[in-house]
């Protein structure tokens, strides 16, 4: 009976571990990270010119409505309009968002979306300073046709090498 439940175990785990994300060896990015890498680079554009309202709607739809962030010195937020209220309170016109080169990795999420993640620093306006970096993982979702974010965890918040 035991080894009826491994083979059953491993007939269910087999799939799934064959599907996981590798390196294609080729070192040429894929389309989904393609994709991914564009949309990152897309909503940061928006979060970094914020204090434009137009801007920070345009942030603000990259977001599920129900989006769930956690940031480890920051606290958890619930809801986009409430992530929203303290981007624009704390973040716009006072920071950018810098995603280190190199450091962005895709995972694809069979039937859903993706999963980046990476790391960033954060540079304050006006000037180049860049005195902060973290951590980071989103969960983007695919649904008729449109990418949108449903989970960030931001971590691992320290300062930027050589600040």
């Amino acid at each position: 009976m035991r080894s009826l439940r491994v083979t059953f175990a491993a007939a269910l785990l087999l799939p799934a571990l064959a599907s996981a994300a590798e390196p294609t060896g080729s070192g040429e990015p894929d389309a989904l990270e393609q994709t991914i890498a564009a949309l990152d680079s897309a909503v940061f554009d928006a979060f970094n010119r914020c204090s434009d309202p137009a801007q920070l709607q345009r942030h603000a739809d990259y977001f599920s409505e129900d989006v769930e962030f956690y940031h480890d010195t920051g606290g958890v937020t619930w809801s986009r309009d409430e992530m929203l209220a303290n981007t624009k309170k704390y973040v716009c016109g006072n920071f950018r968002r810098e995603l280190i080169p190199g450091t962005l990795k895709v995972f694809p999420i069979k039937d859903f979306g993706a999963i980046a993640q990476g790391s960033h620093r954060f540079c304050q306006f006006p000037g180049d300073r860049c005195e902060g970096m973290a951590d980071f993982t989103m969960v983007w979702r695919h649904k008729d046709g449109r990418w949108q974010i449903t989970r960030v965890l931001s971590y691992g918040h320290r300062a930027a090498a050589g600040s």
